[in-house]
């Protein structure tokens, strides 16, 4: 992968830890990786991909969501 894509991640990544999914755009695709493996880069260019970060947006999947120091509920 090119140098010049700039990869970003969640702010509730913790920083700069390895346990992160990064997103970045190029074109009409967007990247997806772990920030522990960078190498392994998944690109995706369904309209799935835009409805799920949609519905992630929207709160679709916060009942799945998994509290910081917590556990799902």
């Amino acid at each position: 992968m090119s140098t010049s894509i700039r990869w970003r991640k969640s702010s509730f990544s913790g920083g700069d830890g390895p346990n992160c999914v990064e997103l970045a755009r190029r074109a009409d695709t967007t990247l997806i990786r772990e920030s522990d493996d960078p190498h392994v880069v998944l690109a995706a260019t369904r309209p799935g991909l835009a409805a799920f970060i949609a519905a992630v947006k929207a709160g679709d999947f916060d009942h799945l969501a998994v509290a910081r120091g917590g556990s799902a509920g």
